[in-house]
């Protein structure tokens, strides 16, 4: 039997590679459902070549469109955020690929969680925002949770969960790792978005340069491993050849090397615990007679700072962070902020913010609410 697949964001970056990963094995997988935001042309051509059974567009003014596009081939068309949240449910999916930016891939995770479905989890921010409510779910309902983060998928390739001493997260450093502190306060979006070995979206990449990404795979790492923050440690491997380490209490540590390749964390999420082939460039040592490390800089990078101090205080203080890292991303993406402003506007924002100790879902929908409005306020305010 074919694993039934239903991608959410399938026209972003770890959506295509994952449908190349399923075309590369038609005879293992199979696409049940496709969803994205508002790239609709990009997903009715998906459509066509995958034949799914349904496909969502989040945005319903773009509804019309693709059921127009789609309108000669018997495939589902549906629109909006509750049409993300319901396909997910549907009984003949087995993964669900959650490759939704942002905040927004929360609430189809849960659906996913509840309707037992396996959970390939590239969306980052689901654990960041609501941790100790993901990993409770998966729990009661008794749902697996792959990681598809390279990182955690190679923490998740070397773990025996047995006497381990602490998970340590490579960091490739971004583009401006040797940058001064007087030089980061003029970067542009343009330099941000070269990232030097990973291919990904945009929100993602500043992320990535701003090193707010790693905070929130500290975060993460947290809930997927049962490892207190004390246990992870980052170190900058501007390489990224080893994608992350395991290190056990008798001093031995396991790394899971390889070259920077998406596809094969996501085909590893979908085939686990089996591995398949895949096509592709293989490691070649003798490219790499030098492999370095080195600690982060949280002073000139302080948004892993900050995201270790909300780890530390726990409750809607996570949710806190991403909101208001959310706002200032889009506002950097626009020219409204600086790059060392973002994190101010974020430390601001988890000042400003109640704090909820042990929060509902409902506190996260709030905090999440209140959170972008005060950011909002203080990107604007910064800018006078």
């Amino acid at each position: 039997m074919k694993k039934q697949i239903a991608i959410l964001g399938s026209t972003g970056s770890i959506g295509t590679q994952a449908l190349q990963v399923i075309e590369e094995h038609p005879d293992l997988y199979e696409v049940y459902a496709l969803t994205a935001n508002n790239k609709v042309d990009l997903l009715a051509e998906q459509a066509r070549k995958f034949q799914p059974e349904v496909v969502v567009i989040a945005n319903e003014d773009k509804y019309g469109i693709l059921k127009e596009a789609l309108a000669d081939l018997p495939i589902k068309v549906y629109a909006g955020a509750e049409a993300l949240c319901q396909v997910v449910e549907a009984q003949p999916i087995d993964i669900v690929l959650t490759a939704m930016v942002g905040y927004a891939g929360l609430k189809p995770t849960i659906n996913a969680i509840k309707a037992r479905k396996t959970i390939a989890l590239a969306n980052k921010e689901t654990l960041v925002v609501a941790g100790e409510l993901i990993t409770a779910l998966a729990s009661q309902y008794q749902t697996p949770i792959l990681p598809v983060d390279s990182e955690h998928s190679a923490i998740f390739q070397c773990l025996e969960m047995n006497n381990v001493h602490k998970v340590i997260l490579t960091a490739s450093g971004g583009p401006f790792r040797t940058f001064t502190m007087e030089q980061l306060q003029t970067v542009t979006k343009e330099q941000a978005l070269k990232h030097p070995n990973w291919s990904m979206g945009a929100k993602i990449t500043i992320d990535s340069a701003s090193m707010m990404n790693k905070g929130f795979e500290v975060m993460e790492a947290k809930w997927l491993f049962g490892v207190t923050p004390e246990q992870i440690e980052v170190v900058v491997h501007p390489q990224s050849v080893i994608h992350s380490m395991v290190e056990f209490e008798d001093g031995a540590v396991k790394a899971q090397l390889g070259v920077p390749d998406m596809r094969l964390p996501i085909q590893y999420a979908f085939s686990y615990p089996k591995r398949e082939s895949l096509s592709g460039e293989r490691l070649d040592f003798a490219k790499y007679n030098t492999l370095t490390f080195e600690n982060p800089d949280t002073t000139r990078f302080r948004n892993l700072a900050l995201a270790y101090e909300a780890l530390h205080q726990g409750g809607n203080m996570p949710c806190i962070v991403n909101a208001a890292n959310e706002v200032v991303v889009a506002a950097f993406l626009k020219d409204q902020i600086s790059f060392l402003g973002m994190s101010e506007v974020i430390e601001k924002s988890m000042a400003k913010v109640p704090f909820i100790k042990i929060p509902t879902y409902g506190d996260y929908v709030s905090t999440d609410a209140e959170t972008r409005r005060i950011a909002a306020e203080l990107v604007i305010n910064g800018m006078k």
